[in-house]
């Protein structure tokens, strides 16, 4: 068979009653689906297998014998819809003579160039889409200008959970779901006036035990 110059993008929606394609464009991806081509071997094993099912015997061994017919046929039966079904597709599709690829008419193809978007892009549409990202761009150096952080206490432990609890947090002092305080409570020795660390049973300068 001659080279078949096409899409490269294909799924072969082939059964064993028929054959048929579904190509797809090169750029975006829409596709089109190609009519089914019923396979005369693969219907009549499919009715004799069928008709089997209810008075086996020779009927029954008359559908195993398609089966194996079939399966000789399949190659050269495929070849022919698929075939079929490519020229059938390109009247779907723009061939570019630039870059060679198959492209929907709608969403990918520069009718006044002649060529698809890849290669001619649409310049309307690609001054909007510039346009866009220049506004985003400018949306972001606008807001680094503001100070969103300007109540946020830098100097102020943060935590994501509360520790008595686990419930997640959202700023501020106190757990919204259990009502303690989100910062460890400083403590000091009663004897000496040092802060002890929560965790701590003594006093890390005096040795003294810690109260409360």
């Amino acid at each position: 068979m001659s080279m078949i110059q096409f899409t490269r993008n294909y799924t072969d929606r082939s059964n064993d009653y028929g054959f048929q394609f579904e190509f797809f464009c090169d750029k975006c991806g829409n596709g089109h689906m190609s009519p089914f081509i019923a396979s005369k071997v693969g219907v009549a094993t499919g009715l004799l297998r069928a008709a089997g099912s209810f008075f086996g015997g020779t009927i029954g061994r008359a559908a195993h014998a398609g089966t194996h017919l079939k399966d000789a046929l399949r190659g050269q039966g495929w070849d022919d819809a698929y075939a079929e079904a490519v020229d059938a597709g390109k009247q779907h599709f723009k061939n570019c003579t630039r870059c060679g690829k198959w492209v929907c008419p709608r969403s990918c193809w520069n009718e006044g160039r002649g060529l698809c978007e890849t290669c001619a892009p649409d310049l309307a549409e690609e001054a909007a889409s510039i346009q866009a990202h220049v506004a985003v761009e400018q949306a972001r150096e606008k807001a680094r200008t503001v100070d969103h952080v300007a109540t946020l206490d830098m100097k102020q432990t943060r935590t994501a959970v509360c520790p008595h609890c686990a419930a997640k947090v959202d700023g501020g002092r106190f757990c919204t779901e259990c009502g303690k305080p989100l910062a460890a409570q400083k403590l000091s020795c009663g004897k000496c006036g040092t802060d002890i660390p929560a965790s701590a049973k003594f006093c890390p300068e005096c040795g003294s035990p810690r109260s409360g």
